[in-house]
């Protein structure tokens, strides 16, 4: 049965009109101008936004490896508040310049002296307090940086394949009504090509959407973590002056 379906002529005709039609080039070379510079803006798109998904992943993962490293160095440090923030201090990435601002702010208001009063203790924390959020806030737009360029990609690309498609069926409309004539094979070259533009928008927007979410919630995570060492290296200074103007007291 098979074999004779495949013997008919309309059947060898669609399976070679359907193997001609998947020729992408064809429908390349059958868009208009318009729908030409749509797919060559949206090729431009597609580079862009896996440059930005590949490289913002390398480095939101070398980030968090060298705030891993900071992490372990900072808990193998009996004395937080002996570290001199004007010094070199081994480790790198944001948790580093978050512990030098806390620092620099906690020696810039008392020097190293420690306060046994406890409302200039408070002032001082106060100080120590601002700083890191200051930090935090910083070390959070770098965390989130190019993520606006990649979801404008994102919502972007589908409306310029759109676009293409839409002008483009225009344009063979057009092309229709001025010859005259009004059948399928003058009407479908320039649809093929014009749709041809919204397959490009998708093959765009698909993988950067998993691309921007998997950003996204890896950069939620990583601003909470930041929170998160800010709120214990706050609490640590805090303790270590505590128990600092204990002992001189004492």
């Amino acid at each position: 049965m098979l074999q004779t379906m495949n013997s008919l002529p309309i059947f060898d005709g669609l399976f070679l009109k359907a193997a001609a039609g998947a020729d992408v080039f064809t429908y390349f070379a059958q868009s208009n101008a318009a729908g030409k510079f749509v797919i060559f803006i949206l090729i431009l798109c597609s580079i862009l936004a896996w440059t930005v998904m590949i490289g913002k992943a390398l480095e939101l993962a070398r980030l968090r490896q060298n705030n891993t490293r900071f992490q372990a160095l900072l808990s193998e440090e009996t004395h937080i508040l002996g570290l001199d923030p004007s010094k070199p201090i081994k480790g790198r990435g944001p948790y580093l310049r978050m512990t030098r601002e806390a620092l620099g702010a906690f020696f810039r208001y008392g020097g190293h002296q420690i306060d046994r009063d406890s409302h200039r203790a408070s002032l001082r924390m106060g100080h120590v307090e601002n700083a890191l959020q200051r930090a935090l806030a910083e070390q959070v737009l770098r965390y989130e940086s190019k993520m606006v360029m990649l979801a404008s990609i994102v919502t972007g690309a589908p409306f310029l394949g759109l676009l293409g498609t839409v002008w483009g069926v225009m344009d063979a409309f057009g092309g229709m009504a001025g010859a005259g004539t009004a059948s399928l094979q003058s009407l479908a070259p320039g649809v093929s090509g014009a749709l041809l533009t919204t397959v490009a928008g998708l093959l765009v927007a698909i993988p950067s959407v998993f691309g921007y979410n998997y950003l996204l919630q890896t950069t939620k995570i990583a601003v909470m973590e930041l929170e998160n060492f800010a709120s214990m290296l706050a609490d640590r200074i805090e303790l270590e002056a505590q128990a600092a103007s204990e002992d001189e007291y004492a």
